[in-house]
């Protein structure tokens, strides 16, 4: 076993649950207050008295345990996994777990800001240890309770499936019989931790705990949030990036109409205000309108008449968790057409030299052949299936908010600022999310309703129409690279350079393979500022680099007459074996093991007359993913027939749910390769809604997708985003092998390429 030190002072942890107001009841449920209902939900008999151990949980006296998972949950399946790290280090059978979304609280769940955020494929990878100390902690609390209570040493205790045994005496109790005796045991300083062989739940696989009620439509998610009294609020944005709110024409007569309680102008941050990292805002200055019902605050809204004027260009200082940095917002109405310009003219100049080994000038002075191939994609709307919302309560010093959000520690200390009211005052409820992806770690429609509650002193739930989503930002940022490679007489691989930037961010890893594996290497970059606002898109910046990157590496093997996945192993033999620099950011041998892994189980060589092949793998987010994409053409079109998929993630705490994330990964990584397009036109997003946005299909996913993860004992890394950078490379290369033709530009069918 291994042992650690604890984080948790029973102190403190009774001082922060007795100022919330509920005494020991930590968390929020749907069910929380219908014991019925909870007992008919899961199947249990819900016991007649609580007792909490520690901020993750609480026992029953009839030994029901409930979980607190804390971080918010948008289809990942953290509400079922992280409570499957405490029931496995507490000893107790799953069947007797309840599982309760844990409410935003720093002080029970410290590590702010990013404590209770998901995102960045960092929530079980963050929370492994905590976790684990919690099950640990409780365990040992109640087999001291146990200890006391029979008079006998500690260390003869054991527990299994929720019971305490002392083997000696011939003594059992369930936990339920200990739990009030253990809630007044100090927490110990340290515990020790299972050895991952030792595992009981953890990589076995648990059903989703909220699978029923998602399936059967019960109300979890935030448009389905609702308070007595409550107002429904929507907003009027610019028609433009570029523009903002100069005045309301029409507010007395859009007040009149039925149902409408007020028409008014909100500004999100004030002009002092500092903004955080993620207080990205696309329109800060904004019309509210608030009235009785959804339909009728849109025709109202529909009927505003605002006058817009041109921004003005600005500097401003962000605070990016404790390092000041410079923006700059030019002014103006921007175009798809003249970003590229742009990008071409300065892809044709020297950029930032982010890394060079070597001499890769000279190495491509004496190349005997030179491959060149440049890449861009554009931007992409997130399009969260759940459009944007929130409910906001905002009466004197107290706010009471609830909603969809992924980092509710993003969002409070702004919330704090521009309400006027302290931190602490605010209650923050996180419902499931109908997808994140990254722009719901960007909160600011969370203070415009806030801000809406505070001027009509009542409770209003913030709706976005589908149309408000998809045209306000935040968006993946428009990226082109170009890759070059110098060869010798002998197609010898001499040098190798990367550039690559974008709008208004470059995408480039410096220190990413193959980087480390090339005596020459060079990799610049640059940016364009923008006033379009970006963000956070599932595996930022990797989600361009990696197709490009491996569509490049595939094409090089294929001049250099070598087997695409036998050409990338001996890169990463040869940083493993012999590494160029001292910054390389992944491990060559995990590396190659998915390689090894997905060459294994695809059956790689044996290919079919109608079934074409494309292979690309990657590192982001602290784990390895490799693809074969399978495909043949019908009637034009692509058809995935099969993808195999190879994971190291280290331990796998729920291989179900890991292999569901790595599936949607795939199925949404093809459709974005494939449709996924975002243009402008004078600062006019030229697609509002799913007419004219094309997604995936259902008939246009994979027909298989098998996924296979490394076995190791390393601790978890992440899930959500590693599995989507790679398919689109793999998917461009089998594009490549159907129809002898590369793709150089996303979206793939939306560049008008023939496919038959």
């Amino acid at each position: 076993m291994t042992l650690v030190k604890t984080t948790f002072d029973r102190r403190s942890f009774l001082k922060a649950t007795a100022l919330s107001g509920g005494g020991m009841m930590l968390g929020f449920s749907w069910m929380s207050s219908c014991q019925p209902a909870l007992e008919q939900e899961t199947g249990l008999t819900m016991p007649d008295e609580w007792f909490d151990i520690n901020s993750y949980l609480k026992i029953g006296n009839n030994g029901v345990v409930s979980i607190f998972s804390p971080n918010p949950e948008f289809g990942q399946n953290v509400k079922t996994s992280m409570p499957m790290i405490v029931a496995d280090e507490l000893d107790i059978d799953w069947k007797n777990v309840v599982v309760e979304q844990a409410a935003y609280s720093p002080e029970q769940f410290p590590g702010a800001p990013f404590g209770q955020f998901t995102g960045g494929s960092r929530g079980i990878m963050s929370k492994w240890q905590p976790l684990r100390v919690a099950g640990a902690s409780a365990k040992h609390m109640l087999k001291q309770a146990a200890a006391q209570t029979w008079q006998v040493p500690v260390e003869e205790i054991t527990t299994e499936a929720g019971v305490l045994h002392h083997e000696i005496s011939g003594k059992s109790a369930g936990y339920g019989e200990m739990a009030s005796a253990a809630a007044q045991i100090s927490v110990p300083e340290e515990v020790e931790l299972k050895e991952p062989k030792d595992f009981k739940i953890i990589g076995h696989s648990k059903k989703n705990v909220e699978g029923k009620n998602i399936v059967t439509g019960k109300p979890m998610f935030g448009v389905d949030y609702q308070k007595e009294g409550m107002l429904i609020a929507m907003v009027v944005m610019p028609p433009a990036f570029g523009m903002t709110l100069k005045s309301i024409e029409n507010a007395e007569e859009v007040r009149s109409m039925p149902g409408i309680k007020d028409v008014f102008p909100i500004k999100t941050y004030q002009d002092d205000y500092k903004q955080g990292y993620f207080d990205t805002n696309a329109f800060p200055e904004l019309v509210a309108v608030v009235g009785n019902s959804t339909w009728e605050t849109m025709k109202a809204k529909k009927a505003i008449k605002a006058e817009w004027e041109p921004i003005k260009s600005s500097d401003n200082v962000i605070n990016r968790f404790g390092t000041d940095i410079n923006v700059h917002t030019p002014a103006g109405l921007e175009n798809t057409s003249d970003h590229n310009t742009q990008m071409r003219a300065l892809m044709a100049k020297p950029g930032k030299i982010a890394r060079r080994d070597g001499d890769p000038e000279g190495a491509f002075k004496k190349a005997a052949k030179i491959i060149e191939r440049s890449y861009s994609a554009p931007y992409l709307a997130h399009n969260c299936m759940e459009p944007m919302n929130f409910f906001a309560d905002v009466k004197g010093d107290k706010a009471h908010m609830a909603g969809p959000l992924q980092g509710p520690g993003l969002i409070e200390p702004t919330l704090a600022a521009r309400l006027d009211i302290p931190e602490e005052s605010i209650e923050i409820e996180m419902t499931r999310m109908g997808g994140g992806f990254g722009r719901r770690a960007y909160s600011h429609h969370m203070v415009e309703a806030a801000l809406i509650s505070q001027k009509v002193n009542a409770p209003v739930k913030l709706m976005y129409t589908r149309e408000d989503d998809m045209t306000n930002g935040i968006y993946r940022p428009t990226y082109t690279a170009t890759y070059r490679a110098a060869l010798d007489e002998n197609n010898n691989l001499l040098a190798f350079h990367v550039k690559a930037g974008g709008v208004p961010e470059s995408p480039l890893f410096a220190n990413r393979f193959p980087a480390g594996a090339i005596d020459n290497y060079l990799a610049e970059e640059f940016s364009i500022d923008s006033n379009i606002t970006i963000g956070a898109f599932r595996a930022p910046r990797s989600n361009f680099m990696a197709g490009a990157e491996q569509s490049f590496l595939d094409e090089l093997s294929e001049e250099m007459g070598k087997d695409p996945i036998e050409f990338r192993l001996e890169l990463l033999k040869r940083a493993g074996d012999d590494p160029v620099g001292q910054t390389n950011d992944y491990d060559a041998a995990r590396y190659a093991g998915v390689l090894e892994l997905v060459r294994k189980n695809s059956s790689w060589g044996q290919t079919t007359s109608d079934s074409h092949r494309g292979v690309a793998a990657y590192f982001c987010h602290n784990t390895y993913a490799a693809h074969v994409l399978d495909l043949k053409i019908v009637n034009g079109k692509p058809l995935v027939q099969k993808v195999t998929c190879a994971l190291d993630c280290g331990i796998v705490v729920n291989p179900d749910a890991a292999t569901n994330m790595a599936e949607g990964a795939i199925v949404d990584g093809i459709g974005n390769a494939l449709y996924g397009e975002l243009t402008f036109k004078d600062g006019v997003p030229q697609k509002n809604n799913f007419h004219q946005y094309r997604m995936i299909r259902m008939s246009e996913a994979p027909r298989d997708i098998e996924v296979h993860f490394v076995q190791n004992e390393i601790d978890p890394t992440g899930m959500g985003e590693p599995p989507f950078p790679p398919i689109f490379g793999a998917l461009a290369n089998a594009l490549y092998r159907a129809t002898g033709r590369r793709h150089y530009s996303q979206p793939f069918i939306g560049e008008g390429i023939s496919l038959g």
